[in-house]
C-alpha cells in the first residue's frame, strides 16, 4: 500500500467515524431501533439453554485464534511451499482484520455506548465484558478475516465454513448478553467494508 492509497484508507475512516460520531445522540435516546435491540437482548437472555450457552461462548472464544491461525497458517504455508502469493494472502488477510478492529476500538472510545446489561436488568450477560458495546469487534475482525479470506480463495469449500464461523461468532456476541444486534451489524459491515477496500487496493497495485 503506498502512502497515498493509505491516505485514503484514513480518510474513509475518518468520514465513517464523523457519521457515528455524528449519530451518537442517537444511540443515547430511545428510538425505535434502540427499542428493537433491547427486546432482541432480553428475548435471547430469557432463553439461553446450557448446551446453547456453552457452544456460543466457545464459539466466542475461538475468535482470537481464527484471527490469528488464518494468517500464520497461510505465510507457514507460503513459506514452506515457496508460494509468493499465499505469503501475500496472509498479508492481506492479517492487515484486514488489524486494521477493521483499530477502527471499531477508536469508534467505542468515541461514543462509548455501554453494554446491554448495564441499560437493562433483564438482560443477564454470562459472562462481564469491559470497555464499550458499539460497534461488535469480535463481529468486525471475524467478518474481515472470513471476507478477506473468501476473496483469496473464492472457493465454496472456503467460503462456506469462514462465513459458517464468523456468522456463528458474531451471532455469539448477542447470545452472551454483551453486544446489541445494531452492535454486532455495524462491526460486520464495516470488517467486510475493510476487506472489500484493501482487496481493491492490492489489486490496484499489484
Amino acid at each position: 500500500m503506498n502512502k497515498l492509497d493509505f491516505g485514503k484508507y484514513i480518510l474513509t475512516i475518518a468520514t465513517a467515524l464523523a457519521t457515528c460520531v455524528s449519530a451518537s445522540a442517537q444511540l443515547s435516546q430511545p428510538t425505535f431501533l434502540r427499542q428493537i435491540d433491547t427486546d432482541i437482548m432480553v428475548n435471547l437472555s430469557e432463553n439461553r439453554t446450557p448446551p446453547r450457552t456453552d457452544f456460543y461462548y466457545f464459539m466466542s472464544k475461538t475468535n482470537l485464534y481464527g484471527n490469528a491461525l488464518v494468517p500464520a497458517s497461510l505465510l507457514i504455508g507460503g513459506a514452506i511451499s515457496g508460494n509468493k502469493e499465499m505469503r501475500q494472502n496472509a498479508a492481506y488477510v492479517a492487515s484486514s482484520s488489524v486494521l477493521s478492529y483499530g477502527a471499531v476500538l477508536l469508534i467505542k472510545k468515541l461514543l462509548k455506548r455501554p453494554r446491554p446489561f448495564r441499560g437493562n436488568y433483564r438482560i443477564i450477560p454470562v459472562y462481564i465484558a469491559g470497555d464499550y458495546s458499539f460497534p461488535s469487534g469480535h463481529s468486525s475482525s471475524a467478518v474481515s478475516t472470513a471476507t478477506s479470506l473468501s476473496i483469496a480463495y473464492p472457493k465454496w469449500y472456503v467460503i462456506a465454513p469462514a462465513a459458517l464461523w464468523a456468522g456463528s461468532v458474531a451471532y455469539s456476541r448477542m447470545y452472551l448478553g454483551l453486544h446489541y444486534p445494531s452492535d454486532v451489524a455495524t462491526g460486520s459491515l464495516m470488517g467486510a467494508g475493510t476487506a472489500v477496500y484493501l482487496n481493491t487496493i492490492r489489486n490496484r497495485v499489484q
